[in-house]
């Protein structure tokens, strides 16, 4: 049973949840648009005017131009797959977190449910968060979450990727997670990430250098180098102290 424990200012969380009984949670291109979106929208430490952001007939990428006022959290990296989603979030202010998770599930939830007519529970119970507290462990969710798109066509990848190229291929089209963002492709949804290389622990300090941390991480997979990465369970690189249930 995992432990609870607040949030702290100026600490690093893997934030993730998925649909209650594993349902689909994102079912079309629309549901991710306006998961990211949100992303962007209930970062603030203002109110979420919903019609401000999301009116009827607005083009997705004007989102982006909306002033938000002070930010909650910063969003290192994100990944969308098709029944959860994954977060590597930073601490701003005070009960930050919780604030950011709370509008963005409401406020998605009642999206999805309005758009397909349903009722009830849309996420697995609260969301969960792994306090960050390694530095292997940063790294390698850096790694994870943006690998994570490959599952939907290698289901076994964490065992090892048959083609490397075919690989980064896919996540290079994949736009539903901030790798495209790393990688230097100008897009309106980078505002949802902040790149500052001091803030993540200057592993990144440019394009070149992500892209040479992924193709390391790509390339130790085909040789299995690693070995199973379902071996190195992510919800257990931190110590026990670090599990966290908000409440």
């Amino acid at each position: 049973m995992q432990r609870k424990a607040p949030f702290l200012k100026g600490s690093f969380y893997h934030v993730y949840n998925r649909g209650a009984d594993r349902r689909i949670i994102f079912s079309e291109k629309n549901d991710h648009l306006r998961f990211m979106g949100l992303l962007y929208a209930c970062n603030s430490t203002e109110s979420l005017d919903v019609k401000r952001f999301f009116e009827r007939g607005r083009p997705f990428t004007e989102v982006f131009k909306e002033q938000r006022g002070e930010q909650l959290t910063d969003i290192g990296a994100y990944c969308l797959m098709p029944n959860h989603y994954h977060l590597l979030l930073h601490e701003l202010v005070p009960g930050g977190i919780s604030q950011f998770m709370k509008k963005l599930g409401t406020a998605y939830a009642m999206y999805f449910n309005r758009k397909y007519k349903r009722t009830g529970t849309l996420f697995e119970g609260r969301f969960k968060a792994m306090l960050v507290a390694k530095e292997s462990y940063f790294e390698y969710l850096f790694a994870y979450i943006h690998l994570n798109p490959l599952k939907l066509i290698d289901p076994e990848w964490k065992s090892g990727i048959r083609d490397v190229e075919t690989a980064r291929a896919f996540l290079e089209r994949y736009t539903s997670s901030s790798y495209l963002d790393f990688v230097g492709t100008a897009r309106p949804e980078g505002a949802i990430v902040n790149r500052d290389p001091a803030l993540w622990h200057n592993y990144f300090k440019n394009v070149n250098d992500f892209r040479d941390f992924i193709h390391l991480w790509l390339a130790s997979l085909e040789r299995e180098e690693r070995g199973d990465l379902d071996s190195m369970d992510w919800e257990k690189q931190a110590p026990a102290k670090a599990a966290v249930v908000v409440q």
